[in-house]
């Protein structure tokens, strides 16, 4: 694991280097749900795999640009899922961003993450690595990683992130999100998936939430990538992450790019999506 670790680091200083000196245009290839790619996802995806390919511990890495799982060493441990950066498009109005891992055992899915880590390109360059035992969060300065602190959720939070479109969702979400903001939580909306959940978790509390809409009925995130990597956050810092129906890791996953409506949050704020969604 140690090594996945700091091929995750180098891999973090060559892309904030690509983002301070990079291109924002579109490339003419598509990724697996037919969006545009970036260049700037592109040579971030390269990056990475590249970096793992030199790893004996990884056996498997399957990335959210590409279609394809890819074998990596047949003795390997460990298979990782990533999302090489996570709301690029932001970059080009100056919004920070963000790389996520999912590292699993045996099979991509959400029973058998073992560990997960996200880093935040902003002002500060800042990683959180999860272990299923505690949630850390390091700090990037000269291109070495300092610890800061553990992250810990509070029982309830005052911090709410509504993600997906509005005019799209169902009754009894839109019910929930305004009675939220009626009892004076704060919206945090980047339109960053890893900036958003970074602030509520750093926060230690509150509510993402990206749901079923009447658009996009499974929702938009995609599990391997985005959902089960936070959904592990979320839990081994005393949060929690569910769908609506039930706990987002025993989701079964039949295609590597399958989606899921998730909400990540504090316990208070998770329950009540539940009492929503019954």
């Amino acid at each position: 694991m140690n090594e996945i670790i700091e091929s995750i680091k180098k891999s973090t200083i060559e892309i904030q280097k690509i983002i301070a000196q990079g291109d924002m245009g579109k490339s003419e290839e598509q990724n697996s749900t037919g969006d545009t790619q970036l260049k700037l996802d592109i040579i971030s995806d390269e990056v990475i795999e590249n970096n793992f390919k030199e790893l004996k511990s990884v056996k498997k890495i399957v990335s959210e640009e590409q279609e394809h799982i890819i074998d990596i060493c047949d003795e390997g441990e460990y298979l990782i899922a990533y999302d090489p950066l996570d709301g690029s498009s932001l970059v080009d109005v100056n919004l920070s961003v963000g790389s996520i891992y999912g590292i699993y055992k045996n099979d991509f899915t959400g029973d058998n993450i073992v560990a997960s880590i996200y880093v935040v390109f902003g002002p500060r360059i800042e990683m959180v690595i999860c272990n299923g035992e505690t949630v850390k969060l390091y700090r990037m300065k000269n291109e070495e990683f300092y610890y800061i602190k553990d992250i810990k959720m509070n029982e309830s939070g005052t911090l709410n992130s509504p993600g997906s479109t509005q005019q799209c969702w169902y009754p009894h979400h839109k019910e929930m999100i305004d009675q939220m903001f009626k009892e004076n939580y704060e919206l945090t909306y980047s339109g960053g998936m890893v900036p958003d959940l970074h602030h509520i978790l750093v926060r230690g509390g509150g509510l993402f939430s990206y749901p079923g809409a009447s658009d996009k009925p499974e929702g938009k995130l995609r599990q391997l990538f985005e959902v089960f990597p936070y959904a592990h956050i979320f839990e081994t810092a005393g949060g929690g992450a569910t769908n609506g129906q039930g706990r987002v890791l025993e989701i079964k996953t039949r295609h590597i790019h399958d989606t899921s409506p998730c909400f990540f949050g504090s316990n208070s704020e998770i329950n009540r999506v539940i009492n929503a969604y019954k």
